[in-house]
């Protein structure tokens, strides 16, 4: 009868931290600094990224948000995808969280917005979603947001240029990963130029060893939401693509002289919740090398 009512005691307290730590995880976010130098860079910059924030918000108009980006007096906001869920016509479209948020951050910092699979979903299927992906583009633009789709834009000064990757739905399937080539990304952007640090907007880190031989200084990425629930030494638990323990859930990686900076992202969808895996704003200044 003891080792009952003891053992019915650790199960509601394990209840009790797990929901805790849910609660904790799926309407909090914490701030997440990295450090890069490269010969490159002719002066500091810093950025702010952003990430699978899925239409989720931070207090009225994300003023939380909002607040900790200004914080931090960014040069600039840099956005790796899925800042909306996509909904169908049926389930009324897409929300204007993210337009919202973005029309405030382009009053005082230069926005550069890389898609993810949500925004490129719109596109996929117009008897779905009707014509909500040109509306999309056409509002972000209207906020002065720069959208880079398969483009880059350059920051001559630093000398910095971003790319942004806009891939097909092959990419994004669930239960499978389809190869990619590996001229796949010099197809879509052309040659990165050695003379600039070249960042890469690419929502779905799986491909971090593909997009690292188009040679790009440093990949920013989201997609995998931090692998839902994160344990201990195992790490994220499930990735979009329904893949368990995926490679790539969160954190900084680095390959063939690339680095990944992988968000956990702000947001989620479908599963409403996080477990031991709070949300992440990532800030990230690139230094001179001989300032490190």
């Amino acid at each position: 009868m003891i080792l009952l009512k003891v053992l019915v005691i650790c199960i509601l307290v394990l209840a009790v931290v797990c929901l805790v730590s849910i609660w904790q995880a799926s309407t909090h976010f914490h701030k997440v600094y990295y450090r890069l130098s490269s010969d490159k860079i002719s002066k500091p910059v810093k950025f702010v990224l952003l990430t699978d924030l899925h239409d989720k918000t931070y207090g009225p108009g994300n003023a939380r948000l909002l607040q900790a980006i200004c914080e931090e007096q960014p040069d600039g906001i840099l956005i790796a995808g899925d800042m909306l869920t996509a909904r169908t016509l049926e389930e009324g479209g897409y929300t204007e969280v993210s337009l919202a948020l973005i029309s405030k951050l382009t009053e005082q910092y230069p926005v550069y917005y890389g898609l993810g699979n949500h925004e490129a979903k719109m596109s996929w299927s117009r008897k779905s979603f009707g014509q909500q992906f040109e509306q999309y583009m056409k509002a972000l633009k209207d906020t002065g947001a720069v959208v880079l789709r398969n483009q880059f834009c350059e920051l001559q000064e630093m000398p910095v240029r971003i790319y942004g990757l806009d891939m097909e739905r092959m990419y994004y399937k669930r239960l499978e990963q389809n190869p990619m080539q590996e001229d796949y990304l010099l197809q879509k952007l052309g040659q990165a130029d050695k003379e600039y640090y070249n960042i890469l907007l690419a929502h779905n880190p799986t491909y971090f060893d593909q997009y690292a031989l188009w040679k790009p200084d440093l990949v920013l990425s989201g997609h995998v939401h931090g692998g839902l629930v994160k344990l201990p030494l195992l790490g994220g638990v499930i990735s979009p693509a329904l893949k368990l323990f995926p490679k790539y859930d969160g954190g900084k990686f680095t390959k063939n002289g690339a680095t990944m900076i992988l968000s956990r992202g702000l947001g989620f969808h479908s599963v409403g919740f996080r477990m031991w895996n709070p949300c992440e704003l990532v800030v990230l200044e690139i230094i001179p090398s001989e300032k490190a």
